[in-house]
């Protein structure tokens, strides 16, 4: 995705409020060997940009002054109550360091999987994101954890799922969250029983 972005000379809350009279985001970028840069951005674009799931965590083309850099986004600031966005953060992109950065999840096989088919379990996602480490070049769109072989009894931890080829799951030693939670409504584990002795 690309993202356009000018730079931004006047600073302080009046200039900020009005930029965003004026249709505009003020922002920053930083990172790399470059100095930090104040950028504005138009509204409307960033604000439909921020619905599509691939923005927050996919390395992104960012024109600036007509330049092309690779940045990441890192923080966006809403308004309290209103549909606005205050201030974005980006970080400028290096090929050859390795980012920390949040990537979804997306379930997949859940309604084929032994808990929901023959227990009518409940699945509930504990987590819908993980904090991954990899080189920019290897960064996923997001993570699939596959339920399709999932029995009731059984969970899903961050560490039981699959990673892409030179990612890896950034966790603590010893920490290892559960991914998922299986609730099983009163009656279904007879319900499978039953349906095993057909």
């Amino acid at each position: 995705m690309t993202v356009v972005a000018n730079t931004r000379n006047a600073q302080g809350t009046g200039a900020s409020r009005r930029l965003r009279r004026a249709g505009k985001v003020p922002g920053i970028v930083y990172g790399g060997s470059a100095t930090p840069t104040a950028i504005e951005l138009d509204h409307n674009d960033l604000f439909h940009a921020l619905r599509v799931e691939s923005f927050h965590s996919s390395i992104l083309d960012m024109e600036l002054d007509g330049k092309p850099e690779q940045v990441l986004l890192r923080a966006v600031q809403w308004h309290p109550y209103k549909q606005q966005v205050l201030h974005i953060d980006f970080q400028r992109v290096d090929a050859n360091q390795k980012l920390t950065v949040k990537v979804p999840l997306h379930f997949v096989n859940q309604d084929v999987s032994p808990a929901v088919k023959l227990s009518g379990a409940i699945i509930g996602h504990v987590l819908t994101e993980i904090e991954i480490s990899c080189l920019p070049g290897k960064l996923p769109e997001f993570i699939t954890v596959d339920l399709a072989g999932l029995e009731v009894g059984k969970t899903v931890h961050v560490r039981d799922i699959p990673m892409p080829e030179g990612v890896t799951a950034v966790l603590r030693e010893g920490e290892n969250p559960a991914v998922i939670s299986i609730t099983v409504p009163a009656g279904g584990e007879e319900a499978a029983t039953e349906e095993g002795k057909k």
